[in-house]
């Protein structure tokens, strides 16, 4: 078969007036639609050195439909594929796989105009590029990079099926499970159910399947004795099977996310209402981490509102909704701090704050629950009106104490206080903030719409100067602002990276709200750092030393698949995929319906 006849053999279906209303990829070699009496396309076969806007032009005093197919051979195509159609008025491109063809729910022929959505969710808006003007090389980059970050997930997501499947994780250099995790040796597949959803935003539907079936026949928290983080059950195993019920209303995720929720409940009975930390699963009972004074943590207990309350409207169970607002409660009535800040550990049973240690920070212990705040005001559509509040002062307590500005290269960062001193260093964990302000900057009027963008774009630089400042371009886990040098770690303890997905989390932010290219421009040359030093047969491990990048911790973290990997995709991808109008995310990355 020639390329030209293969062209129409993929294409014909455009003469139909419904092709097909099914969820399964067409083979490109696989259609074998007739091709006769096709008098409304005019086809061409041309080589990368084109020029549409000529094309186009001679098509305009035509009624024909233009379409021109860049690269080889369809199904034999060496590298991503686009396909463009040209009608008089416009012109759309439609991406292309050249692994496993194009999947088309509904293409239509109205006036010579083309009509097209796929199952990707991809509507005409999305490929339609100008009356006049392409830029094919920025378009066919991004494609390019979005498809590699694709099968960098194969890639993990196999080296974890190989070598850990239904464990929690994988060790990808000594090809084992990892039964150290915070879930410990348990078959819980936390793997699995934190990188589903990311599995079906990417379209791999064969590992979504494995995934799928997995979570069906093996989720089952009944069977195992044994004490779980009540929040990172919650962000990963709530959250992760709520966004894939989101994404694709198979019940199933819906049902296992409520039996799951239902283990969780006993941590919240307490005086205060605010959870215990940690929940026997089988037996219910609960304590708090042995480490945390006794106390309960703020990024932990403020971390549960999102899931709870999308649980709520899609069950119509109010009790996870109660438990949500119950927390709310405690912290309004907890006596406030003089400069509006909010200490990091708050007393279960009283429902006050700690006096000693007072320790404050964006970072480890506090993050979250900043970031739940926006993230509730912009779930519930603008209606959350405390929870904005509530935010916005939280900022501007910030801004008052806690955010500087350093001497020597004129970086932004987050501060923390410990009592009454201000230690001069941020986690990279608190490299979230710049899509935090990012978003809250949107949902906000001048002045501080402007002040919280300006704010977020130099927390992102700050990040990224973190990341560059290293061998590995990859940031370490907490750096300092000195005499010495700033965003730099000293000591072993802070120079090691576990895959830390948060200074993507804001470059993804910024991009979508910005549309910078340099965000996208720094999101690879992460994505180069990470196949050179973290990437190994069984998959990617974190570093210990990101100055020296020698040592791989050989681990594979479930939020690697969850979030970096996840962020990294939808960079390079268009704005309505996993749209921002229409979603919020966990703070695992797991996208939420915005409840309008």
């Amino acid at each position: 078969m020639n390329g030209e006849s293969e062209v129409y053999t993929l294409l014909s279906q455009l003469k139909i007036q419904q092709v097909a209303d099914t969820e399964e990829w067409v083979p490109a070699e696989s259609i074998t639609h007739h091709v006769r009496n096709i008098d409304d396309i005019k086809v061409q076969l041309i080589d990368d050195n084109i020029d549409l806007n000529s094309i186009h032009r001679s098509m305009r005093s035509s009624k024909d439909i233009g379409l021109v197919v860049l690269g080889e051979a369809v199904h034999r195509s060496s590298r991503p594929l686009m396909i463009v159609l040209i009608t008089r008025d416009t012109y759309y491109a439609i991406p292309a796989d050249s692994e496993r063809g194009i999947r088309f729910l509904k293409v239509k022929l109205q006036d010579k105009d083309l009509e097209f959505w796929t199952t990707d969710g991809i509507n005409e808006a999305d490929c339609l590029f100008g009356n006049y003007n392409i830029d094919l090389e920025s378009y066919e980059n991004a494609q390019y990079r979005k498809n590699f970050v694709r099968d960098m997930m194969k890639h993990a997501w196999h080296g974890y099926a190989n070598y850990a499947w239904g464990y929690n994780e994988v060790k990808p250099v000594s090809k084992l499970p990892h039964t150290e995790s915070i879930f410990g040796g348990e078959k819980l597949g936390a793997s699995i159910v934190d990188g589903i959803d990311t599995l079906y935003i990417m379209g791999l539907h064969d590992e979504y399947l494995a995934a799928r079936a997995w979570i069906e026949n093996n989720l089952d928290f009944n069977k195992f004795d044994v004490d779980l983080s009540v929040f990172e059950t919650n962000i990963r195993y709530v959250g992760g099977l709520l966004s894939t019920y989101a994404l694709t209303k198979d019940q199933l995720f819906l049902n296992k996310a409520v039996q799951i929720a239902e283990k969780l409940l006993p941590a919240f009975d307490t005086p205060s209402g605010i959870p215990y930390s940690n929940v026997n699963i089988r037996t219910g009972y609960a304590r708090n981490h042995d480490w945390a004074y006794g106390a309960a943590i703020l990024s932990e207990f403020g971390s549960m509102h999102l899931e709870f309350i999308y649980l709520s409207k899609i069950t119509g169970d109010p009790r996870y909704r109660e438990k949500a607002f119950k927390i709310r409660d405690a912290i309004r009535k907890a006596t406030p701090r003089s400069d509006g800040l909010y200490n990091n550990y708050m007393n279960t049973e009283t429902g006050q704050w700690l006096a000693r240690p007072a320790h404050i920070s964006m970072g480890a212990l506090g993050d979250s629950f900043y970031e739940y705040l926006i993230k509730s005001y912009t779930q519930s559509n603008g209606k959350d009106v405390e929870a904005y509040r509530m935010y916005m002062d939280a900022i501007k307590a910030f801004e008052n104490k806690l955010i500087f500005t350093s001497t020597q290269s004129r970086l932004v960062y987050f501060a923390e206080l410990k009592d009454t001193s201000i230690n001069h260093k941020m986690d990279s964990l608190a490299c979230f903030s710049g899509g935090m302000l990012a978003l809250g900057a949107t949902k906000s009027e001048e002045p501080n719409k402007s002040r919280h963008m300006t704010l977020a774009s130099g927390i992102a630089n700050t990040c990224h100067e973190s990341c560059v400042r290293t061998k590995s371009h990859l940031g370490p886990e907490t750096f300092v602002f000195s005499n010495r040098a700033d965003a730099m770690a000293y000591g072993p303890s802070e120079k090691y990276y576990i895959l830390r997905p948060e200074i993507l989390e804001t470059y993804f932010y910024m991009w979508r709200y910005t549309h910078d290219p340099k965000y996208r421009d720094w999101a690879w040359d992460f994505i180069e750092a990470l196949e050179r030093y973290c990437r190994s047969e069984g998959g990617y491990s974190g570093l210990r030393n990101v100055y020296q990048p020698v040592i791989k911790d050989d681990v594979q973290q479930s939020f690697f698949l969850a979030e970096v990997l996840k962020y990294l995709y939808l960079i390079f991808s268009e704005d309505d995929v996993v749209d921002l109008d229409d979603w919020v995310f966990n703070t695992e990355a797991h996208p939420l319906p915005i409840l309008k």
